[in-house]
């Protein structure tokens, strides 16, 4: 079964969650940084960590691992924050997310993508573009704007303007 959604030869990032091997349009992937501190904001949704400081934005951060349902873990020295950029209504916000290891940027043609399976499906469908295989490990190609197509980008876009960011020097207000 050839998934009809994904019609050119694409480039893809990937990143692990646990076992699992995920991947987003490289496009929509701005920058990879190394985990820095993160500043927790109240009343922010579960799988929201807080904001941290790029260059001198408030950037929100999510742990995509509670974001899709997966068993919180320890922070390691191959724990990364993809700085991601999403593209909703004619509008961009820009997020952290943390996965637990990058690993490289992979070239997919559509017929090596099969749409997602219907039977004993551990993933929302909705958020899957396509599964791609490298190696002998199969690439779940998430839409990651389809995760985040609910309330989230709303509460993203709220913890941008309501928090400040200053630099290193300056006082905030």
């Amino acid at each position: 079964m050839k998934n009809t959604e994904i019609t050119e030869t694409a480039h893809y990032l990937t990143f692990r969650l646990q076992d699992e091997m995920f991947a987003i349009d490289v496009a929509q992937a701005r920058e990879i940084l190394d985990l820095l501190p993160i500043t927790k904001v109240p009343r922010m949704a579960d799988f929201m960590r807080g904001v941290i400081n790029v260059r001198g934005s408030a950037v929100p951060v999510v742990d995509l691992r509670l974001k899709f349902g997966l068993a919180c873990a320890e922070d390691t020295i191959e724990t990364r924050i993809v700085i991601i950029e999403i593209k909703a209504d004619e509008e961009t916000t820009i997020l952290g997310a943390v996965v637990d290891s990058v690993h490289e940027v992979l070239e997919f043609k559509p017929d090596r993508i099969e749409a997602s399976p219907h039977i004993g499906k551990r993933w929302r469908t909705e958020f899957i573009r396509g599964i791609g295989k490298y190696d002998d490990e199969f690439v779940i190609i998430i839409d990651i704007g389809k995760v985040f197509s609910t309330d989230e980008p709303l509460l993203v876009q709220e913890i941008e303007n309501d928090t400040e960011v200053s630099e290193p020097g300056e006082a905030s207000e």
